[in-house]
């Protein structure tokens, strides 16, 4: 599996030295690679069919921090496997005809392709850590793809959105993780299974699944997090059916699902999720209506979509748990094949509003009917793969073993249905049927390539649901296993019997009906929700990251002004702080003055020089006093270590006081004339700042005169220096040999400054 990924990626980079290729008509070739990973996924169906078994791949990577690039093949990572793959082939196929000329075709297939692999890595990981690295990869791989318009605002502004949201949720995945790993003493997820009841009892399980909670509601757009995907809208049609239908937006899902074994079935658990996905499912499915675009009415049923995957998680019983597996496949392929449908009319007509949309059957016959399909699984009509979803949804509620709580939870999921079912009509239904607008004009036709994606979808719609077994045997019942622990039959069958599922599932396509004819005649709805925009949780986010915008402008403005005396300032007041207060609070304070040595005639005269050098740098006028001064103040703490033993030390002073004076005086001819810029309370400021920091650095040296000195590390230099580096001089040997990789990285950094001071000094040159 490693290796399937790693290809994957490989092969995502090599697009980028293919773009003559990209170019031609045989770029459709490409749809042969997630084709394949779709044929290598498939054979792995037979090991897994029976719900216990898994196939796990593992590899070292760092074995002593328990990170290992371990991968499992279990029925719900193959569910989401075989539709990352199977919904990329017809998306790599529909994207060769929809972007076909563009001049960054090869990038947008690259972008598509690291996802893809990401995606990839992130149903099938069994690391914490890994897992954690896949999903920020699939935030990093969306970014671009929905930002790929970047000349337009709306892409670049949709896409940073998308970005931070999802980023978010990573920080609190790999948060998540870690508090898990240290707990468990694992980060493998299987071997979680076994750590399941110390987690649930642990006093953190409260803190730990809100970290999982919010990764997983960012990425699949739960609310107050949803408002990224209708933005994300934006991006071209088949990142909208691939990322929004069926992978990246169900990663969140995915991620509950997975750990429902490991931390589910606990009051705290259930409860956040069935309020998160009630409420999002519910406001979702209400908004879904009040959308004349058709991206926009699926980007709101795609809320309220996953909202309700959530919502049956929370509920977590046998049943809730097997009608999840079910609306999971049957969801991807009605809602895949809507996108794609969209992307059709999108790219013929160049609109996508409903109200000017009608009778298109007349010219896309077989894409009509691939659009009914999807738009009767979506409202649950019987003979489609979503009818058998939304009896099972139905009975996950009317079996909750509080029948008051049941009555609420068959409510909302009721109220979610009809509103569904009236948007699916809007999208399915509305374009293709009625008269045709006076302004449609066909611009061309679709060919084979853009037509056949959604087709087959809608095929495997009706297979699916007039013989629900295949699912059922393959793979259903495999993928209820790994999230319910055991093994139990519930064959998948069309008929039941007349029960209250069935007679919710009528009444839901009744109502579903009547909310599509009104909603289908009245012109701009979407004035009714415009009235709450104040209070939407996008407009509450913008308010909190222009605040946050203000404070970082305000906080640079304090901190990051400019001026060097100011960074000199905020560096030395917060060194005096802190060294001052861990000083005065925990070190008990001496002076020994038995210990020093007299005072000198000739170090007198040193330091009195010293004195009224630096007296002369404060208060000149003129820069190259300043600059000699300063020189002299050098040459003076140089003399100080020639007398007290350190004539090495001395010379090397020697020489970088000469170049800095040297090069002081060299910069002098690019500055302007002299100007005092400071004021008295700068001064004063300076002045008080500067005595702090000679009090506190005098203090530190009294008191290491009388504090025992530890020679273990000197004699360690002093006894190895010429053993092991075949030096005399101790101070050498430290810098090249002990310290050598530090010694090499000053120097780089030397370098890179060098580089960079002398790129603005040509620059400036150039300029003039």
């Amino acid at each position: 599996m490693l290796t399937l990924i790693f290809l994957t990626f490989v092969l995502a980079f090599g697009v980028l030295f293919l773009k003559k290729f990209v170019q031609t008509k045989f770029v459709a070739l490409i749809s042969l690679l997630p084709f394949s990973i779709f044929l290598y996924l498939l054979s792995f169906l037979r090991s897994v069919k029976d719900g216990f078994n898994s196939v796990l791949f593992s590899t070292e990577w760092i074995p002593s921090l328990g990170i290992n690039l371990d991968f499992k093949i279990d029925g719900l990572s193959l569910l989401f496997g075989l539709l990352i793959s199977g919904i990329g082939t017809l998306v790599y196929l529909y994207a060769s005809s929809y972007l076909r000329g563009h001049p960054l075709l090869h990038r947008f297939i690259c972008y598509l392709t690291v996802f893809m692999g990401a995606m990839l890595g992130v149903v099938t990981s069994d690391n914490l850590i890994t897992l954690f690295i896949f999903w920020e990869l699939t935030s990093i791989s969306s970014f671009f793809l929905i930002g790929f318009n970047n000349e337009e605002e709306e892409s670049r502004t949709s896409a940073l959105w998308a970005l931070a949201i999802t980023g978010l949720g990573g920080f609190f995945l790999l948060s998540f993780g870690v508090i898990v790993g240290t707990i468990s003493g694992t980060y493998s997820i299987h071997e979680l299974l076994g750590q399941s009841d110390v987690l649930r009892e642990s006093p953190f399980y409260l803190l730990i699944i809100i970290f999982l909670f919010i990764a997983a509601f960012t990425k699949s757009a739960q609310f107050p997090f949803h408002f990224w995907l209708p933005g994300a809208m934006k991006a071209p049609t088949p990142v909208s059916a691939y990322l929004h239908s069926a992978t990246m937006v169900k990663a969140g899902v995915y991620l509950v699902a997975r750990f429902t074994p490991i931390l589910g079935g606990k009051m705290e658990w259930n409860t956040i999720l069935l309020v998160v996905g009630g409420v999002t499912m519910l406001f979702g499915a209400f908004h879904s209506v009040f959308r004349k675009d058709m991206k926009g009415i699926l980007a709101y049923s795609t809320i309220s979509a996953l909202g309700l995957l959530m919502f049956l998680l929370g509920i977590g019983t046998q049943i809730a748990l097997y009608a999840m597996a079910v609306f999971v496949l049957a969801h991807a392929l009605y809602k895949a094949a809507f996108f794609l449908i969209t992307g059709i009319i999108d790219h013929a007509l160049h609109t996508r509003d409903i109200n000017e949309l009608g009778g298109l059957r007349k010219y896309f016959p077989l894409l009509s009917v691939a659009a009914v399909v999807a738009a009767l699984s979506c409202a649950g009509i019987p003979l489609t793969f979503g009818f058998i979803g939304k009896e099972l949804i139905y009975e996950s509620g009317l079996h909750y073993m509080d029948e008051t709580l049941a009555i609420i939870l068959v409510g909302a999921l009721f109220f979610t249905n009809v509103f569904l079912t009236g948007s699916g009509f809007l999208i399915g239904i509305k374009p293709f049927f009625g008269k045709a607008t006076k302004n449609v004009c066909i611009s061309h036709q679709p060919d084979w390539a853009l037509i056949a994606p959604p087709v087959v979808l809608g095929f495997f719609t009706l297979l699916l649901g007039v013989l629900p077994a295949i699912a059922y045997h393959e793979i259903i019942i495999a993928t209820f296993s790994a999230m319910y622990g055991s093994v139990v039959e519930m064959p998948l069958a069309i008929w039941h019997g007349v029960n209250t599922s069935l007679l919710l599932s009528g009444c839901t396509i009744v109502l579903g009906t009547i909310v599509y004819i009104i909603f289908k005649r009245w012109k701009n709805p979407l004035c009714v929700v415009e009235n709450f925009e104040k209070v939407s949780p996008k407009n509450i986010f913008s308010i909190i990251v222009e605040f946050f915008r203000v404070l970082a402008y305000r906080y640079t403005w304090i901190f990051h002004n400019g001026y060097l005396r100011s960074y000199l300032a905020v560096i030395i007041v917060f060194f005096v702080g802190l060294v001052g207060y861990t000083l005065f609070a925990d070190v008990p304070l001496r002076v020994n003055t038995t210990g020093l040595s007299e005072f000198r005639a000739y170090e007198l005269v040193v330091f009195l020089i010293a004195v009224v050098a630096i007296v002369f740098a404060i208060n000149t006028s003129s820069r190259l006093t300043a600059i000699a001064a300063t020189g002299v103040v050098g040459y003076c703490i140089c003399l100080i270590f020639v007398f007290y033993g350190a004539p090495d030390l001395g010379m090397t002073q020697f020489a970088i006081d000469t170049l800095t004076t040297v090069l002081f005086i060299l910069v002098l001819f690019k500055l302007p004339p002299f100007l005092k810029l400071g004021n008295r309370k700068i001064q004063f400021r300076d002045a008080v700042i500067s005595i702090a920091f000679g009090v506190l650095i005098s203090i530190i040296t009294l008191q290491a005169l009388v504090s025992p000195a530890d020679k273990d590390i000197s004699r360690y230099y002093a006894e190895n220096v010429y053993v092991l580096a075949k030096g005399k001089n101790v101070v050498n040997v430290i810098l090249v040999d002990f310290r050598g990789f530090d010694t090499m990285i000053e120097t780089i950094v030397l370098s890179i400054a060098a580089l960079g001071v002398f790129s603005m000094l040509k620059y400036r040159e150039d300029e003039e």
